[in-house]
């Protein structure tokens, strides 16, 4: 079967390999010049990593899954990892039990709290009722005002910026439940992997693997309409040309898709105008000395202007980035905020002189880049009853297909759970997918 996906970021390329290996002769259409979306790589000069931060669980099965399936697992590289808090102009551990019980700006009884916060979070299923309260009231409820304002406050501000005060309890949910299933139960420790590379290693292995099935991916190519075809199948218009499929998966954005996809094939209900997004404003800092022995340090301080510091090189091993040290300074912020449009060389000073209050040591000379990458749409808010607000999409043709991230409505925006969509979407459609394209009378007679 001849089948066009829409998109090659990690949901559009992953689909592509996963129909390849059932003999479907595929083709991606991807309007930037590189795969991956935000899973995507930046040239530093002396090596090549993400453009943005990720990190694989030991618990993400159906991404190491998917990375052994395409010939990677050798590849996985683990680490125990640290976490930190940046409060009160000092930086503490709290990467065991003993440093969580010496925390010194929680009380034993603010420390029970958290606790209890985490345990009962993770025993939770029924994610819908927490669409109805939000985040910041949930947590003064569980855990207390010391507890939220010490702890919980920073990393919500870490992930959410000044917007978590709308967003409800299913975000904190869904964080604890993947995020606290990395800490080895055993031995109390937090472990995260990679892949040796970073995702251009696995971004390259999946373009070669589906060439070598018999597909290709179109980089730099824009679509510009796509509609019925005059006798059977569905065409895609774009800038270098026309193709016609016997199906399309669409991978994008839903806004992007009401703007090109015919009516004819697909309709979505809900304007979507009352879904925002966050966007991401992140430095990418290469030095020449480590910055911070942890993964996670979060910040408890309105003078710096970053929500967090990510030491990537805590767990991706020097060998990998020519002896430097990676690390990202993440700022989120709504899609529209107008921050999101200062120059680079604003967002970078300003960045610096957050830098400047939380490593006061830090030399100019030990600096060997500092680059400014912007995400405009990073996930969408999930504010007070989100699932009941996002669009949602149904297709009109039997060959017309949609698999985005706006059908993540419970879980937060993670590889693993982007492979975990594919792998049920090809489950799903598997028969359908083998069936031959319709032609204008089958849609006459099914109309």
């Amino acid at each position: 079967m001849k089948i066009g996906i829409i998109g090659a970021g990690m949901t559009g390329l992953a689909l592509a390999q996963r129909l390849t290996k059932e003999d479907h002769e595929v083709t991606v259409f991807e309007r930037e010049p590189q795969p991956g979306g935000l899973a995507t790589f930046q040239d530093h000069g002396e090596f090549i990593f993400d453009r943005f931060y990720h990190v694989i669980l030991p618990t993400d099965r159906y991404l190491i899954s998917f990375i052994e399936d395409i010939g990677l697992g050798d590849k996985l590289r683990w680490r125990t990892t640290l976490t930190g808090f940046f409060v009160d102009r000092k930086t503490y551990s709290v990467s065991n039990a003993l440093e969580y019980l010496k925390f010194p700006p929680l009380s034993l009884w603010s420390k029970f709290r958290l606790g209890f916060t985490i345990l009962y979070c993770s025993r939770i299923n029924d994610w819908q009722r927490l669409e109805k309260i939000t985040v910041e009231d949930w947590l003064l409820k569980l855990s207390g005002r010391a507890t939220y304002e010490k702890l919980w406050k920073p990393l919500l501000l870490a992930k959410l910026g000044e917007n978590y005060r709308r967003v409800s309890a299913v975000f904190i949910w869904s964080y604890i439940k993947r995020m606290f299933s990395a800490r080895d139960k055993s031995a109390s420790r937090e472990q995260m992997g990679h892949v040796w590379g970073g995702y251009k290693t696995v971004l390259d292995r999946l373009v070669d693997v589906i060439a070598r099935g018999g597909g290709s991916v179109k980089l730099g190519v824009t679509v510009k309409r796509i509609f019925a075809a005059e006798d059977r199948g569905v065409e895609v218009l774009t800038d270098k040309g026309s193709e016609t499929f016997d199906k399309i998966v669409f991978t994008g954005p839903v806004n992007v898709l009401q703007q090109v996809v015919d009516p004819a094939l697909v309709d979505v209900q809900g304007s979507g105008k009352d879904v925002e997004y966050l966007g991401v404003l992140c430095m990418a800092l290469v030095t020449r000395i480590p910055l911070t022995p942890f993964y996670v340090l979060n910040i408890a301080d309105e003078q710096v202007p970053f929500t967090g510091v990510i030491g990537m090189s805590t767990v991706v091993d020097t060998e990998e980035t020519a002896g430097l040290y990676l690390t990202y300074l993440p700022k989120y912020m709504l899609s529209t905020d107008d921050e999101m449009r200062l120059p680079e060389e604003q967002v970078r000073d300003d960045f610096m002189r957050g830098l400047r209050i939380m490593f006061p040591d830090l030399d100019d000379t030990d600096i060997v880049s500092a680059r400014i990458h912007r995400a405009v749409k990073v996930q969408p808010l999930q504010v007070l009853n989100f699932s009941e607000i996002i669009p949602t999409t149904q297709t009109r043709h039997p060959d017309f297909f949609v698999l985005n991230t706006a059908q993540f409505v419970n879980n937060t925006l993670n590889n693993n759970e982007v492979i975990r969509a594919v792998d049920t979407f090809v489950e799903m459609y598997r028969d359908t997918l083998v069936e031959g394209p319709a032609t204008p009378a089958d849609l006459q007679s099914t109309a």
